[in-house]
């Protein structure tokens, strides 16, 4: 769903203040959007740190799977539901508040150097089987 969004997603990158999102995506405007995955209800009721992402994104959803009730989720952020075959978005995530210059140039060279490191890690380990 996102890439067909035009957005390039990466998983489970490190932030600034020690959290670690589930995925974080970047739109071909530039957003950078924060998605957390909750594969139920008790998984959300033992997470209450999601509020520590939102200084870190323009835009923040919860994603789960269709059996879990979107009720329990806050109304404020937005909202994804996503099973084996696709995604959708049922709220839309809003900015909430545009990133300021320096916060976005530094989430942007975090992206890039976990993104560029993790290919060089794949590049590393396809081409050492042919050593």
């Amino acid at each position: 769903m996102l890439t067909e969004m035009g957005f390039a997603a990466l998983a489970e990158l490190s932030l600034a203040n020690g959290r670690r999102a589930d995925l974080t995506a970047i739109g071909k405007d530039g957003s950078i959007w924060i998605i957390e995955i909750k594969s139920s209800a008790e998984d959300l009721r033992a997470d209450n740190k999601w509020r520590d992402y939102e200084d870190f994104c323009d835009a923040f959803a919860f994603a789960t799977l269709p059996d879990v009730p979107q009720s329990i989720f806050p109304e404020e952020v937005g909202f994804i539901v996503a099973d084996n075959f696709g995604a959708e978005i049922i709220v839309q995530p809003s900015e909430h508040k545009k990133l300021s210059a320096a916060r976005r140039k530094a989430m942007m060279l975090r992206i890039a150097r976990a993104a560029s490191q993790r290919l060089m890690t794949a590049e590393w380990a396809a081409t050492s089987d042919k050593l």
